[in-house]
């Protein structure tokens, strides 16, 4: 219970990585807010979760999603940016559109990256950043990818998830004066729901939960002095034998490096 008292949300916290974030974080004490579009009152995993139905694509709903957040409880602790747009329609009426060069990409999956993605973390984190400052602490996490250092998939993709490392950079740079740590957070291979359906032609050796990612996300919340870390990225897989934890399975996941990716 070394997050008792904390207050966090997670954005787009209903499945995945998000879900497994917000169960790690709760069962470490923390009074866990997540938001997506999915989000049902009753679908609560563990009784500190509270879930908001939050379209992070407009605007009032993300503010008015926040206010009754701060309102409530005063402040937030810890803010995990992971709601991400472009996973979506992944095969077309022109076929699998996933890996197509970028002059073959759906202009759509650009602007749904950005929208639901870089630009939905950077109002989040304009939204809590003031309960921060005042009280000096807090911690902002976005989870990014290795798309960000190297071509993967598409250019849509590497484009917007070097956006988020590049926000990771700068807010840190501006936060780090009150206080308040910002980072990005690379998972490796994680079993979500979609990684599971696709399983028998991946090779999951080195796989990880969404609740691992959620174990490297506390552990960095619960480090008094976390603020080292700031403006950098970090290998959940890294940060658990910094830590020394495992996944919820006893192992422990290799770190990735470039070259592995």
């Amino acid at each position: 219970m070394r997050l008792q008292d904390n207050i966090a949300i997670v954005t787009g916290g209903t499945k995945g990585i998000g879900k497994g974030v917000a169960i790690e974080l709760a069962r470490d004490g923390a009074d866990v807010f997540v938001t997506g579009r999915s989000a049902e009152p009753n679908d609560r995993p563990h009784p500190r979760i509270v879930p908001i139905r939050c379209e992070h694509g407009e605007d009032d709903h993300v503010a008015a999603a926040f206010a009754r957040i701060i309102e409530e409880r005063g402040s937030i602790d810890v803010l995990v940016n992971n709601v991400w747009g472009g996973y979506e329609r992944m095969v077309e009426a022109t076929g699998f559109t996933w890996g197509k060069p970028f002059w073959e990409q759906p202009l759509w999956r650009w602007d749904s990256m950005f929208t639901a993605g870089v630009r939905a973390h950077y109002q989040a984190s304009q939204l809590v950043a003031p309960s921060m400052i005042a009280r000096r602490r807090g911690l902002i996490v976005n989870i990014s990818f290795w798309a960000a250092q190297k071509h993967i998939a598409n250019v849509a993709y590497g484009v917007s998830k070097a956006a988020t490392d590049k926000l990771t950079a700068d807010m840190a740079k501006e936060l780090r004066p009150y206080g308040v740590a910002v980072v990005s957070l690379y998972p490796g291979l994680v079993r979500t729901e979609k990684v599971m359906e696709a399983a028998q032609f991946l090779d999951m050796r080195n796989s990880e939960s969404p609740e691992f990612i959620g174990r490297a996300v506390a552990a960095l919340a619960a480090d008094p002095d976390v603020l080292r870390h700031t403006g950098t990225v970090l290998i959940a897989a890294q940060v658990a034998a910094d830590y020394g934890f495992t996944d919820i399975d006893g192992k422990q996941p290799r770190p990735l490096a470039l070259a592995d990716v």
